[in-house]
């Protein structure tokens, strides 16, 4: 029996790519990167190289399971797992360990967002494959952390501790977690050499994370566990309907992994993005002499450097003396924003929905 799993977390909005992620259409479903495969597809295809499709689960809102199932056609409709509403990424594992628990009780899961992008498909592999060699013998929460190359103030950190662990290749023991520093700390982080980007990627077995969530997160477990009998059945989804709506609204990382002490860290270096900005596709893509990156058709820039256009629209987008800012139109709204205050499009999000309500986003 094939025990290695793995969960995608496909339910979030990608409220910091507007206008062209929207509430019906986010950023894991679309091609962001020009690949002719959206997000989400490129992590499934990743990670089918390694789980069996019968063994891979999306967890994602109910109002996206047709676009799930549009994506990924060849995924059992049965491992579609439907949250009636956004809880955060804790109760999100919880509800999948449960239904694997159920379904294979030795299992190995990966657990991975569904809009990161990687380069080095390779070295993903065999990073998650030596993880998953190592939860079957331990009882360890590990999280794989990134190499970083800059001082980057829109990842969280891990600490680790320098020392090997007996026996097995480049785990690490994790110290701290650190969410967002500002570029100062990012710098004394780099320069210290024991601080690893978060990448938001897990491995662990069934039991650890299921024995973590009951011992740091034990209103989130008992809500799940008293669905038991429900999982894999016909009542499954009234039970998630009915739970769901108490649940604490509450990340895995702020639950359990800052809490844990059994807690480590697989180092790596595979080329990986979280793709949490309009800067993020920027660097990823192509630019031309002034340093300008483009997707979509139409588009006439003069006088304009370091700048990303992004035209999804039919309209003709021409831009004349911009630098450093990203230019998107999407579906209901255009965006002309400077690169250097892009943290703020989530609130400006929030300020379209209050002003005009949800038709723009």
């Amino acid at each position: 029996m094939n025990t290695n799993y793995c969960v995608i977390m496909a339910g979030g909005v990608g409220s910091r790519f507007w206008p062209i992620s929207t509430q019906k259409t986010p950023k894991q479903f679309l091609d962001i990167l020009g690949t002719g495969e959206s997000l989400l597809q490129l992590t499934y295809n990743r990670i089918a190289r390694i789980i069996s499709p019968e063994n891979i689960l999306v967890v994602t809102n109910l109002e996206y399971q047709e676009l799930v199932e549009k994506h990924l056609p060849e995924l059992p409709k049965k491992n579609i797992l439907s949250e009636p509403m956004r809880r955060n990424t804790a109760p999100c594992i919880a509800y999948a360990a449960f239904r694997i628990k159920k379904e294979c009780p030795q299992a190995n899961i990966i657990i991975t967002p569904s809009d990161h992008f990687i380069t080095d498909q390779q070295v993903y592999i065999e990073t998650i494959s030596q993880a998953l060699e190592i939860t079957k013998a331990h009882n360890f929460l590990i999280t794989l952390g990134i190499k970083p190359h800059r001082p980057e103030t829109g990842y969280g950190y891990i600490q680790f501790n320098t020392a090997e662990i007996s026996g097995i290749k480049n785990l690490k023991k994790v110290k701290t977690f650190t969410e967002k520093p500002d570029k100062e700390h990012a710098q004394k982080f780099i320069d210290s050499g024991d601080f690893l980007w978060n990448s938001g990627v897990f491995i662990w077995n069934v039991d650890t994370i299921l024995n973590g969530l009951e011992k740091h997160v034990p209103d989130v477990f008992d809500t799940f566990n008293e669905g038991w009998d429900h999982y894999g059945t016909s009542k499954e989804a009234g039970f998630i309907a009915d739970v769901y709506p108490q649940c604490e609204n509450i990340s895995i990382d702020y639950g359990l992994m800052e809490k844990a002490k059994n807690v480590y860290v697989l180092p790596a270096d595979f080329g990986w993005s979280d793709l949490g900005t309009w800067s993020s596709v920027h660097d990823k893509l192509t630019p031309d002499e002034n340093g300008n990156t483009f997707l979509g058709k139409k588009t006439l820039v003069y006088n304009t450097k370091n700048s990303l256009v992004v035209n999804q629209g039919k309209k003709l987008i021409v831009a004349e003396g911009l630098d450093n800012y990203v230019i998107a139109d999407g579906p209901n709204a255009l965006l002309i924003y400077p690169k250097s205050k892009e943290q703020e499009i989530k609130s400006v999000v929030n300020d379209v929905r209050l002003k005009w309500g949800d038709n723009h986003i």
